[in-house]
């Protein structure tokens, strides 16, 4: 049901898009970037 899916997808890409600024900052804080 798109009622259950449409929630899901948001929080699957706020956790991707979080995971990504996380990771950036750390590779970045340690000059890897």
């Amino acid at each position: 049901p798109i009622i259950i899916a449409l929630p899901f997808k948001i929080v699957f890409f706020v956790l991707v898009d979080g995971w990504y600024m996380i990771v950036g900052s750390l590779v970045k804080s340690f000059g890897g970037g």
